[in-house]
């Protein structure tokens, strides 16, 4: 009947009836049995449970909408299989079957099984060419200023406290603290004289120390230590205050910008203690990054859609170049390893593009940094090119016959091999060709390099980038783009809706299968991908 009713309504399909249609019962139980018990009451199938949660992400719906619908709508009945008087589930459901794939780490395992079946209906397979880009994600939670991240910590702290243990607390809490930090700090004007803010900074951190000093006390109970709101002030607390003792008397203060610790350790909101702080070209955002593989290959080569093969999700501050072995693995492990992946610059290095091709069997094809010194910048000057590198006597000539004292190996800001080339000041001091060289008034000129064969691998790939048979093969990765532009308007991934890094992952991997889905759909109607936007004044004919 259910066949029946949805057949007579949707004549000409709909993405639901397809996806039945072409794929058949997508997942099953089995699949998901480790993630539940094997005594109480039967559960709602955690196939049917996958597929809902798959398509509330194809649809950016809330779990009480998706609950909705698998109770009224009749293609996501026959989708699920279900007879029409199905009364369907609770919405909380979805919020426990998503839990118990974090518990079991079993958030992959949907695009997984998907995958493992495009693959054998041959719509995905290794080789080929695979495009990564990244896009910036917002966390759930609201941007505060220091003074109101700290007043914030510290009222969710003591409202947890409250939760936990009220009893403990009607014994131990400041009574002025009730109507302190009764309210959110955004419901209230905070001073604008700036002593008058360090004041109230001084206050929120001396009755932060007290509670911390009160829950750590041998007559509280040990389990309050635990909560996490409690870690994340006495971590807070920790990276932002500096305590001392002067003259008999504690004094409080805020730590210098340059005593902080490093964007990738330090907490910015007490609600999510896993989302960071980052700033790229001008864009400041705290949150997390999503990562986006796909395949690419030339549809005239091959009749295949493209997919998203993998994502990562991690925090802000992460590098994107630290994610791409990462993405490699999980390929391997799926056989969906390209034979060319094209990056943009933020992902490719010296080593990727020497190591990718020996260590992989993949071709890295992506632009490596300019050389962006100064006397490159400048266009004069003498620049590392106009030094003689002798790599076996571990020296460098400049332009004017001077010979470097100094050659240190070592690491870089990111971890990557480098050396550091340095001439003696008392070499370039009364060089007449100094300010050509150097700007440096105190030491001598410093070049920085990559091993000999990393070296000779950037040399090659920044005079073959300037080709235009380079460029040509390079304008496909453009194209993930518009993937990140239709993730965005399905699902809305710039914006997490979950609190956590583990959850915003699973997010991502549910966000990526629907959007797979959706073009698998528009794939078996043949639908053609769509041009790229063009305004009607750039159009515009003026050859006349």
């Amino acid at each position: 009947m259910t066949r029946d009713v949805a057949r007579a309504a949707f004549p000409k399909g709909c993405l639901a009836m397809r996806i039945r249609d072409s794929l058949g019962p997508l997942f099953a139980d089995e699949e998901f049995k480790e993630a539940f018990g094997v005594r109480g009451r039967p559960g709602v199938s955690p196939g049917q449970l996958a597929l809902v949660s798959i398509l509330q992400f194809a649809e950016n719906l809330t779990d009480r909408q998706a609950a909705h619908a698998v109770r009224a709508r009749i293609d996501v009945k026959y989708l699920l299989g279900l007879e029409l008087t199905d009364p369907g589930f609770d919405h909380t459901v979805l919020t426990g079957f998503r839990d118990r794939l974090l518990a079991h780490r079993l958030e992959e395992k949907i695009l997984d099984l998907l995958l493992e079946r495009l693959t054998g209906m041959g719509l995905v397979a290794s080789g080929g060419r695979q495009r990564t880009d990244s896009t910036h994600v917002l966390a759930a939670v609201r941007s505060l200023n220091r003074l109101e991240f700290v007043g914030e910590t510290l009222r969710a702290a003591l409202e947890a406290l409250a939760a936990a243990a009220p009893d403990w607390m009607r014994t131990s809490m400041d009574p002025a603290w009730q109507e302190r930090y009764g309210a959110r700090v955004d419901a209230y004007r905070l001073p604008t004289e700036e002593q008058e803010r360090r004041e109230l900074a001084r206050q929120i951190a001396a009755d932060g120390y007290r509670l911390l000093e009160a829950v750590f006390t041998p007559k509280a109970p040990t389990w309050l230590r635990q909560v996490p709101a409690v870690t994340v002030l006495r971590t807070v607390w920790v990276q932002q205050f500096t305590r001392a003792v002067a003259d008999g008397e504690e004094e409080v203060a805020w730590r210098g910008k340059d005593d902080l610790p490093p964007s990738r350790v330090l907490i910015a909101s007490p609600y999510d203690p896993d989302a960071r702080y980052a700033k790229k070209r001008g864009s400041a955002w705290v949150g997390y990054k999503i990562h986006v593989s796909e395949s690419c290959d030339d549809p005239k080569q091959s009749q295949r859609p493209h997919l998203i093969t993998h994502v990562v999700t991690t925090d802000a501050t992460v590098n994107d170049a630290m994610v791409v072995d990462e993405v490699h693995d999980r390929l391997t492990s799926r056989g969906l390893l390209p034979a060319e992946h094209l990056l943009d610059a933020g992902y490719t290095s010296a080593e990727l593009l020497l190591t990718a091709p020996v260590s992989r069997g993949v071709t890295v094809t992506g632009p490596v940094r300019s050389n962006n010194t100064r006397q490159a910048a400048r266009g004069g000057g003498f620049g590392k090119t106009a030094f003689a590198i002798n790599w076996q006597a571990r020296q460098a000539v400049c332009p004017t016959g001077a010979t470097s004292r100094y050659w240190t190996e070592g690491v870089d800001n990111n971890g990557r091999d480098a050396i550091r080339i340095r001439f003696a000041t008392a070499t370039c001091a009364p060089c007449p060709a100094r300010d050509q060289c150097t700007r440096s008034t105190q030491y001598g000129r410093q070049l920085t390099v990559r091993p000999q064969d990393q070296d000779a691998v950037l040399e090659r790939v920044r005079a073959e980038q300037s080709t235009d048979e380079w460029k040509q093969r390079y304008a496909a990765r453009a194209g993930v783009e518009g993937t990140i532009h239709q993730a965005v308007a399905t699902a809305g991934v710039r914006r997490t809706r979950y609190v956590g890094l583990a959850k915003t992952h699973l997010a991502h991997v549910l966000t990526a299968t629907a959007v797979n889905l959706i073009r698998l759909d528009a794939w078996w109607n043949e639908i053609p991908l769509a041009r790229t936007l063009t305004s009607r004044l750039a159009a515009l004919d003026l050859a006349a």
